[in-house]
């Protein structure tokens, strides 16, 4: 990397400007931890704690240096959105975000941190997972074993109201008829294919990423402050 002082990364001998670290810094939220300076960015085996803004009395270098690799993290997922996105002629609609609002805490659960920000800060990691989820199929016997199978899901609003077991003594009249959820289900099971797609895809995308000291990923165990828990 000494070719690449200035640099975060090298992602196909392209190198990215630490600049573009600090921008990640900059636009992501750090919660007024109250002591503790946790971030609300928890989930999948990823950073879990971010530390508090630089200056507070809770910051620590250990957690500036994992904030640091984490936003590294955002940065490459981008660039590698970017490539993606023109290797498939898709264009992104609009540019980088500047300032993120809280990330929902249900999107870093189902999401991880990493993942769920990259989403909020580049445009063109949107547009690939857009693109990725319209190019899942969900077979008709998917979308019939989930009703079948989730029956407690589709309990109507007067069953609810009742308390009636869904697994007990309902009727049929206590659920919803599947002809009147099936496109929800099939569109939760295709958000869910394309989510898995966009993982995948990330995986394999950033193997070969060259990392500069310091902005290692968070979870790299030959770092000895790395972070990496399920």
């Amino acid at each position: 990397m000494n070719q690449h002082e200035d640099a975060c990364a090298v992602v196909g001998g392209e190198p990215i400007p630490r600049e573009e670290v600090e921008a990640v810094l900059a636009a992501v939220p750090v919660r007024d931890g109250g002591g503790r300076g946790d971030a609300p960015l928890k989930g999948r085996g990823e950073l879990r704690d971010q530390p508090p803004p630089p200056g507070s009395r809770n910051t620590t270098p250990s957690a500036e240096r994992q904030r640091r690799r984490w936003a590294t993290q955002v940065v490459v997922a981008d660039v590698l959105a970017r490539r993606a996105c023109e290797d498939r002629g898709l264009k992104p609609p609009e540019a980088l975000t500047r300032q993120l609002p809280a990330v929902p805490q249900a999107d870093v659960a189902g999401l991880g941190s990493i993942v769920a920000v990259t989403l909020a800060y580049s445009p063109a990691a949107r547009t690939l997972l857009t693109h990725l989820e319209s190019r899942q199929h969900i077979p008709e016997a998917a979308v019939r074993e989930y009703y079948d199978r989730n029956r407690d899901r589709f309990l109507t609003a007067d069953a609810l109201r009742a308390g009636t077991d869904p697994f007990g003594a309902a009727t049929d009249a206590d659920f919803l008829p599947y002809e009147h959820v099936k496109a929800g289900i099939e569109a939760e099971l295709r958000q869910a294919a394309g989510r898995r797609a966009f993982f995948s895809w990330l995986d394999l995308a950033r193997a070969d990423v060259v990392y500069a000291p310091g902005h290692e990923h968070p979870g790299d165990p030959s770092h000895p402050d790395h972070e990496h828990r399920h």
